[in-house]
């Protein structure tokens, strides 16, 4: 039976969601969780070599970009070196579902134009505490995403030989100073 007093969504709203629901922190969620980011959720244009937030500033926002590349990079030195290029359908700045977190990575545009969706971090915590529910099914995304992450870290430890001192990344007696 169909409810009469449930909330019908426009096409924009149905397209966003149809969007959002390719999007893999988002693709466990039905159209009525994915409508409480609605008001919150906006677009912006980025152009090439903008950058979209430096490592260190504040994790502010979520982004998904909607069309263009964004490359991921860290400081070596004086250099920007590109660890992971984020597509169409992709999200960054995951840290933002945490609290009090800094960014640990400096997002740039790599393409001639990028539109993100932005989803400000106010926003997240206040869905997360009002519908705990979508908060445990983001996070599992968010684990899966980076227990892939962790795969990918490993596959490339084993592939260079162990040039880099992999035991660092699960210490934790040492301060974080990287």
């Amino acid at each position: 039976m169909i409810n009469p007093f449930s909330r019908t969504f426009s096409v924009s709203e149905l397209e966003t969601f149809q969007f959002l629901s390719q999007v893999m922190l988002f693709e466990k969620l039905k159209n009525m969780e994915m409508a409480r980011f609605l008001t919150a959720l906006h677009e912006r244009k980025y152009r090439r070599d903008e950058v979209v937030f430096f490592s260190g500033d504040p994790s502010q926002a979520l982004y998904v970009v909607k069309s263009g590349r964004i490359n991921l990079t860290i400081d070596i030195k004086e250099n920007f070196e590109i660890i992971n290029e984020v597509n169409k359908g992709e999200f960054f700045g995951e840290n933002s579902l945490l609290e009090n977190v800094t960014r640990i990575y400096t997002a740039i545009v790599a393409s001639e134009e990028a539109e993100l969706l932005v989803l400000p971090h106010f926003a997240i915590q206040e869905v997360f505490d009002s519908y705990p529910k979508i908060k445990a099914k983001m996070m599992t995304s968010l684990a899966e995403f980076y227990n892939q992450n962790n795969k990918r870290l490993f596959k490339s430890y084993r592939n260079s030989f162990g040039f880099f001192n992999l035991q660092e990344m699960f210490d934790r007696n040492k301060e974080e100073t990287r």
